[in-house]
């Protein structure tokens, strides 16, 4: 038996007033995810299996390290493309079906786009 039962979040800080903005806008206006709460230092999004939490009192680089990339459950690989490329951000692995040669097969279509922190992230649908 699994301890865990999924993933509840990914966080990501920001460093200044700016990226806050600049974040906070990628999500909510270009990828349409919808705020499930605010609090004094951040903004919680809610994507429906699992959460982006966005802090907005970074003061530098963290220095954790970073994650690969994260992939967002995605209904339509190819609007959330168009979203992201008309709002001016990178698309650095165009649309694509894919299968992951495992057992038994899965196939997806998968895209990546780089976010306004510069985080990887990964439009996933599972086909």
């Amino acid at each position: 038996m699994s301890l865990i039962k999924g993933i509840h979040h990914v966080s990501l800080t920001c460093c200044g007033e700016e990226e806050y903005k600049r974040t906070i806008d990628f999500y909510k206006e270009v990828l349409g995810i919808p705020v499930v709460r605010t609090f004094q230092r951040g903004t919680m999004f809610e994507t429906g299996s699992g959460l982006i939490e966005v802090f907005n009192d970074g003061e530098k680089a963290l220095p954790q390290g970073t994650v690969r990339h994260f992939a967002l459950d995605a209904a339509d690989v190819d609007a959330c493309v168009k979203a992201v490329t008309e709002a001016g951000y990178e698309v650095f692995v165009q649309p694509k079906d894919i299968e992951i040669l495992s057992e038994p097969v899965f196939p997806a279509r998968i895209a990546f786009c780089r976010g306004p922190l510069g985080e990887e992230i990964e439009f996933f649908c599972e086909k």
